[in-house]
């Protein structure tokens, strides 16, 4: 099932690694499923998206279970009630989570940090290759009232020596709390991994292709990517126009300079590889066609429409990554446009892909490759991802599919439709199935987790207590025994 962390019920606001997520991960194994697909759980920065964050290697201080705390006496229950974490329980007010979250978590640091000491010194060894340098990162937002670092004083843009050092000295406190926030969200992630793992629910993550250009990777690495003079990104990240928008996506992330990383046989991929592997059992490679060719964009432009493609670090990168981890556990995201050199190098690499079955009805076309009975082995099929319309929605909003869905399967009407679709979804040969938890709750237009190219609305949708109902999963109970999924 897909479910992000964020989406969790909690009465604090966003969903946390708190006691809904083991919740979860028994409501999994009641219903006889075997994986949780979440989105990246990196800090979410510009417009909350967990796919532009202001680390790759942190985890987000939002998903800090509160309660934790509170057990642990660095928080008192009535300190956590006096603020206000939500409008309405089934979406994400992020504006009140950013201003209540660090108070809260403050406080836990002043009564914390001296208890965890010895466990926090051993933390920030075995993370020294990214932790100092993103608590840093944070408390200079902080000192420069979150401007992006291309907008900070030129001596802590280049990150000169002594004038890090005194900065270091004059805010030792902050950089401290953001190390505390790590050390704290990665040991209650860990204990989650733990249980998960008893309870023999494989972990899904997602590792998006590019970092965001506000973000300590890029502030802390230059040298590994495409900046200026001015430290501005001379080309950007996105896509052409597609299926989700006309003029293309201009997503804005910075270029990675693929010269440089060659150099040092891409260092910093292995040390972010190595840390998502330990994190997942499974990684989700975002936008996997980039690693082929890439299409990119000049920084002044205002559309995606007038990118060109360059070639990718492809066969080379991978070959080194499987001398590196031997046989990853990827899972390649090969949506959009996919020529026969991505393919051939997923299936060089054996990744399962991806298949989206909404994506089938666009035509009725007998052969095309996201109908379930023409699914290979090796991919993972669903309805749709976090990217797509939940299935109730789909039909509201795209008449022409319905119709092509209702032709295909002789079905009536939407619910019947439904039924047909999840049957040939499960009866597929595809080794996995994923479905959104929207698609098993039946929830339609407000309960969409994002749309491509909007700002607006997205990564706020929550799931309530409600939802953990056992009757809720009932059909997909049914359908995971009958195609002995289980």
């Amino acid at each position: 099932i897909l479910l992000h962390i964020s989406s969790l019920p909690s009465n604090y606001g966003i969903g946390t690694f708190g006691k809904e997520a083991y919740c979860f991960i028994r409501l999994l194994k009641k219903t006889k499923q075997k994986y949780w697909q979440f989105l990246p759980l990196s800090p979410t920065g510009y417009k909350d998206s967990p796919y532009q964050s202001f680390s790759t290697f942190a985890l987000n201080p939002y998903f800090i279970d509160l309660d934790d705390l509170i057990q642990n006496q660095l928080l008192k229950q009535e300190e956590v009630d006096a603020l206000t974490w939500y409008q309405t329980k089934d979406r994400v007010d992020y504006g009140l989570i950013y201003e209540n979250k660090e108070k809260i978590l403050w406080l836990a640091y002043q009564r914390g940090y001296a208890k965890y000491q010895k466990m926090i010194q051993i933390f920030m060894r075995k993370n020294q290759f990214w932790l100092e340098d993103y608590a840093l990162f944070m408390a200079l937002k902080k000192y420069f009232h979150q401007q992006p670092w291309t907008q900070w004083e030129i001596d802590y843009k280049i990150k000169k020596k002594n004038v890090i050092h005194r900065f270091q000295e004059e805010n030792q406190d902050w950089i401290q709390f953001y190390i505390f926030c790590q050390f704290i969200a990665f040991k209650q992630y860990q204990k989650l991994k733990n249980f998960a793992k008893a309870n023999k629910i494989q972990l899904i993550g997602d590792c998006p292709i590019y970092v965001n250009f506000d973000s300590c990777d890029v502030w802390a690495n230059q040298r590994l990517f495409l900046l200026d003079t001015q430290y501005y990104p001379t080309l950007v990240a996105g896509v052409p126009p597609d299926y989700f928008s006309k003029t293309g996506q201009l997503w804005g992330n910075p270029i990675y300079n693929y010269e440089q990383m060659k150099k040092d046989d891409y260092h910093w991929w292995t040390l972010r590889f190595q840390h998502l592997l330990k994190l997942y059992d499974y990684v989700r490679l975002d936008h996997f066609r980039g690693f082929e060719a890439y299409y990119a964009i000049p920084f002044k432009e205002t559309t995606a429409l007038h990118g060109k493609w360059y070639a990718g670090p492809g066969k080379t990168f991978f070959d080194l990554m499987t001398q590196k981890f031997g046989q990853t556990p990827f899972i390649a995201e090969d949506l959009g446009i996919i020529t026969d050199s991505v393919q051939l190098l997923k299936d060089r690499y054996h990744f399962p892909g991806l298949k989206i079955l909404l994506f089938a009805f666009d035509s009725l076309d007998e052969k095309h490759p996201y109908l379930p009975k023409n699914y290979e082995k090796n991919c993972i099929g669903y309805i749709g991802t976090h990217d797509n319309s939940p299935f109730f929605e789909y039909v509201k909003q795209n008449q022409n599919g319905f119709l092509n869905m209702k032709k295909y399967y002789q079905t009536v009407d939407e619910n019947t439709t439904y039924e047909a679709i999840m049957d040939d979804l499960f009866a597929s040969d595809a080794n996995v199935i994923i479905l959104q938890i929207q698609d098993i709750l039946k929830q339609d237009e407000k309960s969409r987790m994002n749309v491509p190219g909007s700002d607006q609305g997205n990564w706020q949708y929550r799931i309530t207590h409600n939802d953990f109902d056992l009757k809720k999963y009932e059909f997909i109970v049914k359908l995971t025994i009958k195609h002995q999924r289980d």
